[in-house]
């Protein structure tokens, strides 16, 4: 990877896309076998959590283990950063003393910041506008199942995310077709997809509709997420009446390919943007999904701080 740090998939050339996935494999297969390589020995990473999550703390303390080296997690109320201190003293501080920082907050000037005042490799473990170790981990499973990410349909049913967002750019650098189904008032962007079209040179190949059945039509990956994301608590009324008929069931699975794959970021509502029979069918891969997190993320430490 040329790049120092992983803000957004824009950071990324599809080389560098190719080549996570390239180290994330032959990291997976050693750990298979019994083995996890120690690149980082005696490294630190400095893991900056504003929001508080399950998958994403466990996945990079235990990379960063597995790796050999450790992990130190901060809360909001160790660090509140740009209220009790600058940025620009936290990333200048934090150089001295870690490695690494990974940071996953609310918004993704935060994360710019601190990325331009560190010295050290930063990654965006979430912002609300974007969450790029969740697409690359989303790529990387569907490059798993189907052997290929070349001709296949991804169509996502639900709220224009931070992580509808990753996926939109990392298809765009990966020359790939994405299908976005969203009620009115919640769909991508026009500036955003303007944005992704240039990363893609110029071809279209963000598709945006506000009926779920016309983006799951021969779908080889049927993707969904929360309708209502942390901090949107207050929207959550709304939110439920405007994304019903939104939901990932077994109706919709009969419209898509009959090897379809379901993905889902988790947490799941279960019950609302995917009913039960399908998150725990034979379609699923969302924990395959959960678990290759580890895997990338291990990537992603090893390219970035071994330098």
């Amino acid at each position: 990877m040329k790049c120092k740090d992983l803000l957004s998939i824009a950071d990324l050339s599809q080389s560098d896309i190719e080549e996570i996935f390239n180290v994330t494999r032959e990291l997976k297969e050693w750990h298979s076998k019994g083995y996890d390589e120690k690149c980082l020995d005696g490294k630190i990473l400095g893991m900056i959590f504003e929001k508080s999550s399950m998958r994403t703390r466990v996945s990079f303390e235990v990379a960063m283990l597995q790796l050999g080296g450790h992990a130190i997690y901060l809360t909001q109320n160790d660090i509140n950063l740009g209220k009790r201190e600058a940025v620009k003293d936290g990333a200048k501080v934090l150089s001295r003393y870690v490695e690494g920082i990974v940071i996953r907050t609310f918004g993704q000037d935060t994360i710019q910041e601190l990325a331009r005042y560190a010295s050290i490799p930063v990654i965006n473990a979430l912002s609300d506008y974007l969450h790029p170790c969740q697409a690359l981990t989303d790529m990387y499973t569907i490059k798993e199942k189907f052997g290929t990410y070349g001709g296949i349909k991804i169509a996502f049913i639900g709220d224009g995310n931070n992580v509808a967002r990753s996926l939109a750019q990392i298809c765009a650098k990966l020359g790939l077709h994405f299908y976005v189904a969203s009620p009115k008032g919640y769909e991508l962007t026009s500036d955003f997809i303007a944005k992704t079209k240039q990363m893609a040179d110029g071809k279209d190949l963000i598709h945006l509709y506000q009926d779920p059945k016309d983006v799951t039509k021969n779908a080889h990956v049927l993707y969904t997420d929360t309708w209502v994301s942390m901090g949107q608590e207050a929207e959550k009324e709304a939110r439920q009446q405007a994304f019903r008929g939104f939901q990932i069931n077994n109706d919709i699975l009969k419209l898509a390919k009959d090897d379809v794959r379901v993905m889902h970021c988790l947490p799941a509502h279960r019950g609302e943007e995917i009913t039960d029979e399908v998150i725990d069918g034979p379609h699923s891969v969302v924990y395959d999904q959960a678990e290759n997190r580890l895997h990338v993320e291990k990537a992603l430490l090893k390219l970035l701080l071994r330098k």
